[in-house]
């Protein structure tokens, strides 16, 4: 059977995307290679979103060209699919391009190059994705991505999105519910809900909130957690079912992005500093242990120091728990890609760096308040030393409060259980802080 490595680029929806394509290589025969030296189709799954991750990915295609130059390469993702006709002509290292709008054919375009053809989804018409809950994962241990739906329709001025995944398409609740069983019956403890906006999901009559109650009615112990919820149509139903169900995790995920009402129109978005504060003391008054996070994009056409210095203010008042800030990308196609008054980057990347300094204390603050609690943590893999060796009672796992990859952790030492696997969830005890991790004791 042929071998395939597969190079997983790209945010967490990409990632979902490559389970999938690993799916459909599977079911047609494709054996995945630990290392790409015994590949025989290297596939880099490509990030088109923002200039940074455009530039990383194309860097993956050239340097993996360097190391096997007689090897097929497939480009494959949201580069690929935004930049076909561009690639094809301008990246030859690629022996091959496939998009994300007809993963189903993955297998087609594998199969292709293998006979030495140059392949191109492009020209194909788009394929279901692989709809099944068997699909490996490439997530963290116990942990699993499940998107609820594709594409966007809030069409934010610097985003790209809507460009690359179209406009909003949602899966049927019972379709999103029989995945969750499957998962779970996999040992998974933690179903991270993801899209590009999962606020908006509709399908039919059901809302976010009647999803969640379906997915609420699986028996077992487990987490849902419910990432990038867009704040201007924050669906505050969803607060009556995690106050009943704490599996239900109290943790939100809301890119407010920026807090200067000029600059909120000028992205397009219709909210306002007042209106995101009010929304955080609607969810923490409810939910005294509520979790927040949220991105901030600095450096817009536009911004000014006033503009700026109203963001600083709003993230003294809103106090995220944690906060990733980013610099504006301008991006071709977009409606911010005319606009004038561009920002230095030398000053968009200062007022990133100042933004990330004052979240620091933010979020050390923060984490002191978990000292002394009692919550569940699932393991996700034993402290190695420099050697690689593991430390018997030693592991890293995450809380409640933290989200997979972007968060800080959770340090497990002392006695243990003794037949501890990652992705177990254990009961534990916060002992103290460290920087942005907590060190937690189990309960035994």
């Amino acid at each position: 059977m042929p071998l395939y490595y597969l190079d997983p680029f790209g945010c967490v929806k990409n990632q979902v995307d490559a389970e999938n394509m690993m799916a459909h290589l599977g079911s047609a025969g494709w054996l995945s290679a630990k290392d790409a030296v015994d590949a025989d189709l290297i596939i880099v799954n490509s990030c088109g979103f923002i200039e940074d991750a455009k530039r990383e990915s194309i860097d993956a295609v050239l340097e993996w060209r360097k190391l096997y130059p007689g090897k097929k390469i497939l480009l494959t993702g949201c580069l690929a699919q935004r930049y076909a006709k561009e690639l094809a002509e301008s990246l030859p290292e690629a022996d091959g391009l496939f998009g994300i709008d007809d993963i189903a054919k993955i297998a087609a375009a594998a199969n292709s190059l293998s006979g030495g053809e140059f392949a191109s989804s492009r020209e194909s018409e788009a394929a279901p994705e692989f709809e099944t809950a068997a699909r490996p994962l490439l997530s963290l241990p116990g942990s699993a991505y499940v998107k609820i739906s594709e594409g966007c329709d809030n069409n934010c001025s610097y985003c790209a999105i809507p460009l690359i995944r179209g406009p909003l398409r949602c899966r049927g609740v019972q379709d999103i519910v029989r995945e969750c069983k499957g998962l779970l019956a996999r040992g998974v403890k933690e179903l991270c809900i993801i899209g590009q906006d999962i606020s908006a999901y509709r399908s039919g009559d059901s809302g976010l909130p009647e999803l969640l109650a379906a997915i609420a009615e699986l028996p077992g112990r487990f987490w849902v957690r419910l990432l990038y919820m867009h704040p201007d149509h924050f669906p505050l139903a969803i607060l009556d079912l995690i106050e009943k169900d704490p599996r239900i995790l109290p943790y939100f995920d809301i890119p407010f992005q920026h807090a200067s009402q000029g600059i909120l129109a000028a992205m397009n978005r219709r909210g306002s500093a007042e209106a995101y504060l009010a929304l955080v003391e609607a969810i923490r008054g409810r939910l005294p242990q509520a979790v927040i996070r949220t991105t901030f994009l600095v450096g817009f056409p536009g911004e000014t120091d006033s503009d700026f210095a109203a963001l600083l203010d709003f993230q003294e008042k809103l106090r995220p728990d944690w906060l990733g800030c980013f610099s504006y990308s301008r991006e071709e196609g977009t409606a911010a890609y005319a606009l004038k008054k561009r920002v230095p980057k030398k000053i968009a990347l200062a007022r990133k760096q100042e933004i990330a300094e004052r979240q620091a204390r933010i979020t050390e603050e923060s984490m002191e308040r978990f000292a002394g609690q009692t919550l569940d943590v699932l393991l996700e893999e034993k402290f190695r030393n420099e050697d690689g060796a593991e430390y018997e009672d030693l592991w890293l796992g995450r809380l409640y409060c933290h989200a997979p990859e972007v968060d800080g952790a959770a340090v497990i030492a002392g006695a243990m259980r003794g037949a501890e696997n990652a992705g177990d969830m254990l009961g534990c005890k916060v002992i103290a802080r460290r920087s942005f991790d907590l060190e937690v004791r189990l309960v035994l």
